[in-house]
C-alpha cells in the first residue's frame, strides 16, 4: 500500500519520502486519537477493572 502511495505522489524521491512519512504519522495519530479509544469503549475486556489490584513487584517466572 505504501509503495502504491509513494509511486503516485508528485515530485522527486526525497519529497515523496517526506510526504509518505507525513501520511504515515497522520494515520498513526488518527489511530491513537480516534480509533483506539473507540475500540476500548466498544470492547469491555479492554477497560481496566477497579476490583483488580496489581502489585509493584515484577513477575518472576
Amino acid at each position: 500500500m505504501w509503495t502504491w502511495i509513494f509511486r503516485r505522489l508528485p515530485g522527486p524521491a526525497p519529497v515523496r519520502l517526506l510526504l509518505v512519512l507525513i501520511v504515515m504519522l497522520a494515520v498513526v495519530g488518527a489511530l491513537f486519537v480516534w480509533v483506539f479509544p473507540w475500540v476500548a469503549e466498544q470492547w469491555p475486556g479492554l477497560v481496566g477493572r477497579p476490583d483488580v489490584a496489581v502489585s509493584g513487584a515484577p513477575w518472576r517466572g
